[in-house]
């Protein structure tokens, strides 16, 4: 199981955020931001948003760090990418 994070960059909500994905699936990505704790209410159509203070425990469970340039590129190339317009998001 391989999972990807991106540095904490994004701004939301007075803190900084970073995405989780998976290159494989959906089903793996969640199966891992449930071994973190992360609840679903976290996922984002395509990734998993991870504040910034849970970024050092997504890279200790596994997650390899990316930038978020190639965060876009692994979810295009294996087809889960989802554009922002398509977004459903699952509660």
């Amino acid at each position: 199981m391989t999972v990807y994070i991106d540095p904490p960059t994004w701004p939301g909500h007075g803190r900084l955020w970073s995405h989780l994905v998976s290159d494989v699936s959906y089903d793996e990505l969640h199966l891992f931001a449930a071994g973190l704790g992360v609840p679903r209410r976290a996922f984002d159509g395509d990734h998993y948003d991870i504040p910034s203070h849970r970024y050092a425990d997504a890279v200790a469970a596994g997650a390899v760090e990316v930038g978020s340039r190639e965060v876009v590129r692994l979810l295009r190339s294996a087809g889960l990418r989802r554009p922002k317009g398509l977004v459903q998001r699952r509660r």
